[in-house]
């Protein structure tokens, strides 16, 4: 391996891109040298230079300034403009971590993937709950799943509001139960309504799948309380995990009684575990654990959703 460091860098330091900032600062610390934290950018010159000034790094002047100083870089501007902006990097041969969703559309999804490729660098989507500690427990202890219950509750958020709750919120869970089933999608039900936006800010889908498997994914941006819960049914046991607590119980069949058995979790930063697994990939070539593929699946479930719940509108003001 070549002893110059490998350099990382972030894209967009707004709500999210701050936290990727810190760990990429942390991940460079930590590696001997190995790593360097290289610069980041941003649409405001200003919050770039805040931001480099706070960790060390340059602020670059422009993308292309920006590309000519990383190996790889996280991608956290808002949805619209994931392409604008990994498109060039990708170009460039930056190995990528792209912020969910993936993009806005299919179609663009696709292009990236086929960038990806065509220029032999990594393309990873930020699905942050499949480096939840609790997944991890999730997946030891799968089988058959039957009945899959997800809710993912927040209060608004005051941004991503480019789009609605089912891209910003729920895409989370339709890319975790499409990765626990495995199984074609035959049917999709949809609801959701518009309260604080003008796209829908409160859904529910019914998922039903080729092998029978049924999952009813609820998410809303207008909760008081925040909730990251998912249920998973089995024909012997289901369990019952907490993501935001990082917490989870497992019920089992035991004669005609249900006994209860704690998950032991060894808790963890999901974003950190994220982005390090990102830098460890892009350094050594490795397939990243949320591809660019299943990114954009994700998007295509959450898009046919959102049609949907857009035709459903349509029809009832009719």
């Amino acid at each position: 391996m070549s002893n110059t460091p490998f350099r990382i860098g972030v894209a967009g330091v707004g709500a999210i891109g701050k936290n990727h900032a810190r760990i990429m600062a942390e991940i460079a610390a930590l590696s001997d040298g190995a790593i360097t934290f290289a610069g980041v950018y941003d649409a405001d010159p200003a919050r770039a230079a805040e931001f480099a000034a706070q960790y060390n790094t340059h602020a670059a002047s422009d993308l292309e300034d920006f590309a000519q100083r990383v190996d790889a870089a996280t991608v956290a501007v808002p949805t619209i403009f994931h392409r604008k902006v990994a498109e060039p990097l990708m170009q460039n041969g930056i190995h990528v971590m792209v912020e969910k969703p993936i993009s806005e559309s299919y179609a663009e999804a696709q292009s990236l993937i086929e960038l990806a490729k065509a220029k032999s660098v990594i393309l990873q989507v930020g699905h942050i709950e499949r480096f939840n500690p609790v997944l991890r427990q999730l997946e030891e202890r799968m089988d058959n799943p039957r009945f899959i219950e997800a809710h993912r509750l927040s209060p608004f958020p005051n941004r991503s509001i480019d789009i609605g709750v089912v891209l910003d919120l729920m895409i989370h869970d339709i890319e975790i139960v499409l990765h626990l089933v495995k199984s074609e999608l035959i049917q999709v039900d949809a609801v959701g309504i518009p309260v604080l936006t003008k796209r829908e800010d409160i859904a529910n889908a019914r998922l039903k799948f080729a092998n029978g498997c049924i999952a009813n994914i609820t998410a809303s941006r207008i909760s008081p309380e925040k909730m990251r819960k998912i249920r998973v049914f089995q024909s012997e046991s289901y369990l019952s995990l907490d993501y935001q607590e990082q917490s989870g119980w497992i019920y089992r069949k035991d004669g005609m009684q249900i006994v209860r058995e704690e998950v032991e979790v060894e808790k963890g930063e999901p974003l950190k575990l994220e982005i390090a697994a990102f830098v460890e990939c892009a350094r050594h070539g490795r397939r990243p654990v949320v591809t660019g593929q299943e990114g954009a699946e994700a998007v295509r479930i959450a898009l046919e959703i959102t049609d949907q719940i857009e035709r459903n509108a349509a029809l009832g003001t009719k």
